[in-house]
């Protein structure tokens, strides 16, 4: 099925409408379509032609936008490439790409007649979209194994921006910020999600809890999209009821329920979501209009997105956000996530599969450890992972981070962990640490790198 092209939808109904706001500038839709045909007769000059693979390795913001949408201009693939990655993984990433873009492509459009057929072709190819093509293929966070590529097309990000505008609603004004890596569905969703809205996004090279709370606090910023670190940064830094913000997107991992109470005192709306690479970022979400609720779930499934629950407890999911090639033979993205659905079919999620603890032959989810942990108030963070115990099998095992200042009473935290856990989930064993946690770029624990 063939939809009309995203940006220039948005270049001609809202041409004078701020695109991207970034701390280096910013561009209209009108400035963006116009850098992204540029951009377009550079890369088919170059010899980039739909179908392929084009790496992109720019930091988030204006050239960062302008590379994406130049690749969708010309139907090529889109490969965004973390900067932060160590050369080998760039260098596997890049291994699968026609080329690599590496530094900002030219603002200035060519002459009409010095353009080859091939960009007459591309360019025509971008103002309608095939829903059943790769637009982008992003690398998995690679929390318990390598990154791993998954294609996305352009049905599976429609489908996505379509649930994420049902579950929270579509400001005409919306201001999206955007301080999550671009190489990673999560942030690059939001890029996409605010040209098919024809909205703004307001892009941050990185999170810095310092400008973060600035822009929060000045820049009409309406959505914000936060993991529960981050989240908890911000709150520390003194975030209180931000003037414009209608709605915290926070996911990535689990989020304490103590976090949650934290935010609600200070007044920043959190609508919990759960989401994956494969998933196009989104799967459940909290709706708008219970993210004051007590109840501290990933909410219903997006429109249109199937959830079950296995016999095991995975959550399996199904719908058009699904990325075509991930679904097992039985027609379910089987996650390698563990949650339950309540009686209102809220997802609730209790942790990885893979990282699931058996203690005296007792089943542990770290993530529940983690949280009955982190909602001392001492604990800034807590990781949960089983090490080999001849007695136990496993025995379970926390790495904690006490908040600035605070010191750590062992016993007192045994104590704490009594009043809410079964005996065998209670750690046997404790390290306590300055350093912040091990985790992703998108913050989601290392656990592998505490074993």
């Amino acid at each position: 099925m063939l939809v009309e092209g995203w940006l220039a939808r948005a270049a001609a109904t809202q041409p004078e409408r701020v695109a991207l706001q970034t701390p280096s500038g910013s561009w209209s839709y009108a400035q963006l379509e116009a850098a992204a045909h540029a951009g377009a007769g550079e890369l088919a000059a170059r010899g980039a032609a739909a179908g392929e693979r084009v790496g992109i390795a720019l930091a988030p913001g204006l050239h960062f936008a302008q590379a994406l949408h130049a690749c969708l201009l010309l139907g090529a693939v889109a490969v965004p490439i973390d900067l932060r990655l160590a050369a080998p993984e760039s260098a596997r990433i890049a291994g699968g790409c026609a080329f690599v873009i590496e530094h900002p492509l030219t603002c200035e459009q060519p002459p009409a007649d010095t353009r080859d057929g091939r960009l007459a072709g591309a360019a025509h190819h971008g103002f309608r979209h095939d829903l059943d093509a790769v637009a982008a293929v992003i690398h998995t966070s690679g929390t318990t194994a390598a990154a791993r590529p998954v294609e996305l097309t352009y049905g599976n990000f429609l489908w996505s921006a379509l649930g994420s505008a049902v579950a929270l609603g579509l400001d005409p004004g919306e201001r999206w910020l955007c301080a999550l890596p671009v190489s990673h569905v999560g942030g690059l969703s939001i890029l996409l999600r605010s040209a098919i809205y024809a909205t703004t996004a307001v892009v941050h090279e990185r999170f810095d809890t310092d400008r973060v709370l600035a822009s929060l606090r000045a820049d009409g910023v309406t959505l914000v999209s936060l993991v529960a670190t981050t989240l908890d940064r911000l709150l520390d830094a003194g975030l209180q009821r931000p003037p414009a913000l209608r709605c915290a997107l926070t996911g990535g991992g689990p989020v304490p329920p103590a976090l949650l109470e934290r935010a609600r005192e200070a007044g920043v709306p959190v609508s919990l979501t759960y989401g994956l690479t494969e998933s196009c970022s989104q799967a459940t979400t909290t709706p708008l209009a219970e993210v004051s609720a007590a109840a501290a779930s990933a909410g219903p499934p997006l429109f249109c997105t199937r959830v079950r629950i296995a016999a095991d407890s995975e959550i399996l999911l199904r719908g058009p956000t699904v990325a075509p090639a991930a679904s097992a033979t039985d027609g379910w993205l089987h996650t390698g996530d563990l949650g339950g659905l309540d009686e209102s079919g809220r997802l609730h999620v209790s942790g990885r599969k893979a990282d699931t603890i058996v203690t005296g032959g007792e089943n542990v989810a770290p993530a529940e450890v983690e949280a009955v942990l982190e909602a001392h108030p001492r604990v800034a963070e807590a990781a949960v992972v089983g090490r080999p115990d001849e007695r136990w099998g496993e025995a379970v095992t926390a790495w904690v981070r006490p908040r600035d200042g605070a010191a750590l009473d062992f016993a007192e935290l045994d104590a704490h962990c009594s009043g809410a856990l079964a005996p065998y989930k209670i750690p046997k064993h404790y390290t306590a640490t300055q350093r912040p946690l091990p985790r992703t770029p998108s913050g989601k624990l290392l656990r592998r790198e505490l074993r």
